[in-house]
């Protein structure tokens, strides 16, 4: 299964595309996809659909990964992640791909075991999954690739209780 994982943001937004073959997690790639600043929000939206259709194009995913929104302190960021978060929900329907949608505790649990894991926790248990010479960077990717990682997990899980 071949799973695009995206960590969503407007300024910048975190890409990972990992494989599961049988128990092994293969590293595809990892990136981000980079807006300007004081661009006007609307074309900062479009740019990040079409890098997202294009990744999907090029990488030809079978599931797509996106972190589910959570409002902390920072309505403003919220909101501006709600909008991106759109955007790649909308590329991956137009692609007719799955979406699964994973919480930040969700992710931790499935790549480190453990719900409270540290960035540098989830981030160090990446690199040796993937097989990683160092941990991935930046954050965002490294984020992508962990909730590939879980929505990897999640559709192994979804095969085994349907088959």
């Amino acid at each position: 299964m071949r799973v695009l994982g995206f960590d969503p943001g407007t300024a910048t937004t975190g890409y990972g595309v990992v494989e599961g073959k049988g128990t092994r997690l293969i590293h595809i790639a990892h990136g981000v996809i980079s807006t300007p600043a004081h661009t006007h929000f609307a074309a900062r939206l479009r740019t990040i659909h079409e890098e997202v259709a294009r990744l999907i194009f090029e990488y030809k995913p079978e599931a797509v990964a996106v972190e589910k929104l959570y409002f902390s302190r920072n309505v403003t960021t919220g909101i501006s992640v709600a909008q991106s978060r759109g955007v790649i929900a909308l590329a991956a329907e137009q692609a007719s791909l799955p979406i699964g949608e994973f919480s930040p505790l969700e992710v931790k649990n499935s790549v480190v075991g453990y719900g409270k894991a540290t960035k540098q926790q989830v981030q160090n248990m990446i690199k040796i999954l993937l097989n990683l010479d160092a941990a991935p960077r930046p954050d965002d990717a490294a984020d992508a690739l962990a909730l590939a990682i879980c929505q990897v997990h999640a559709g192994k899980v979804l095969r085994a209780l349907e088959g």
